[in-house]
């Protein structure tokens, strides 16, 4: 489930759920929504795994 990988890529990189919100969707609330069983359509969900990816590349890069 698409929660429970951004769940661990909060717990792992310590980003603020509103902050990832932001950057992956431009949508603060969007981790929030998720927790109360909003369903992404699938291009969002491609993003944000999309987001998450690049994400860690970087920080390993770095």
């Amino acid at each position: 489930m698409l929660i429970t990988r951004i769940e661990r890529f909060l717990r792992d990189t310590g980003m603020p759920w509103t902050k990832f919100g932001r950057l992956a969707t431009h949508d603060p609330r969007f981790v929030q929504d998720l927790r109360n069983g909003r369903i992404p359509r699938d291009a969002t969900a491609e993003r944000v795994e999309h987001f998450m990816n690049i994400y860690r590349e970087q920080c390993h890069a770095n």
